[in-house]
């Protein structure tokens, strides 16, 4: 009986000694930092160290603050900017914990943090895009806005213990319904823009082919010109050779031309003609060497 309850007894010391033990320490994990406060008020300085700490059980409390560097992605806003369009804003803020006392005492913990930044950084971006055009907003002047809403996010998160690393504009875009306006608008200066390409090559193309065409009547008229005139030579030169030709045989001649006239008037094979045999037409066909035409015909032999 003694015994069990010496053992009971220590395994009551054993867990009270435990227990005590694991409220007088605390463990920083390497991505925080760690305040210690009794009723309230730190009683040591910040903890930035990782490792094993001991506080007073039942006092002491301990506040774990994150180091790293936290995120706010905003939710999406309508604003009105200097043109009276509407234009809706996606946006983030980087950030970290500068001052975890202030940070502590005025905000309490990142999701006070984040409500606190989330205003400033709708305030900061309806006072600097309202003055601001939607081409400044996009393309012209984006980092000169982006930087003058950044040092509103520094000066105002000060006050919480934040320290503002960074402030972008994820996305800017119109309205649904305006979205819908401009695209119809820029569907219909695109097709204006392409009738008034094709109109342009249309005549440019009429006025290539009337050049080409009129190049093609000028060519044409040259080259039949041209052959004009070389067949006007040929025939010339050809007229030539018959004259030499007749004048240095006229017999001859004859025959060739009748030959000529016998190819042509027979080439196909089923010429038929009613001429006299006795015809001048057919003087080559008696004698090989007639008279010449003109000359009369030899007189018939007496019979004996």
């Amino acid at each position: 009986m003694n015994r069990r309850l010496s053992g009971l007894a220590v395994a009551a010391i054993a867990a009270v000694v435990f227990l005590l033990f694991a409220l007088s320490t605390f463990v920083v994990d390497p991505t925080e930092q760690a305040l210690v406060l009794r009723f309230g008020q730190p009683v040591r300085d910040l903890i930035g160290a990782p490792g094993l700490y001991f506080k007073w059980p039942f006092v002491d409390t301990v506040v774990y603050i994150d180091k790293r560097i936290l995120a706010l992605d905003n939710e999406r806003q309508e604003v009105l900017v200097s043109d009276n369009q509407r234009l809706e804003v996606d946006a983030f803020v980087r950030y970290k914990i500068d001052d975890p006392l202030l940070f502590y005492q005025s905000v309490y913990n990142t999701r006070g943090a984040d409500a606190q930044l989330g205003g400033m950084l709708n305030s900061a971006l309806r006072r600097t895009l309202s003055g601001a055009s939607i081409t400044d907003i996009v393309r012209d002047k984006r980092d000169e806005l982006m930087a003058d809403i950044k040092d509103q996010m520094i000066t105002g998160a000060r006050r919480f213990g934040l320290d503002v690393i960074d402030v972008r504009i994820k996305r800017a875009d119109l309205p649904a319904e305006n979205s819908e306006a401009v695209f119809r608008r820029m569907q219909t200066e695109r097709q204006q823009r392409a009738a008034s390409y094709r109109a342009q090559g249309s005549q440019q193309a009429q006025q290539i082919r009337a050049e080409a065409d009129r190049k093609v009547t000028v060519i044409t008229a040259q080259a039949q010109q041209q052959s004009e005139q070389i067949r006007g030579e040929g025939d010339g030169e050809r007229n030539r050779i018959f004259a030499e030709t007749y004048g240095a045989d006229p017999e001859f001649f004859a025959f060739y031309r009748s030959m000529q006239a016998y190819q042509n008037s027979f080439k196909d094979g089923q010429t038929r003609a009613l001429v006299s045999p006795k015809s001048e037409f057919f003087r080559y066909f008696s004698t090989p060497t007639p008279p010449p035409e003109g000359t009369p015909p030899p007189p018939p032999a007496k019979a004996d």
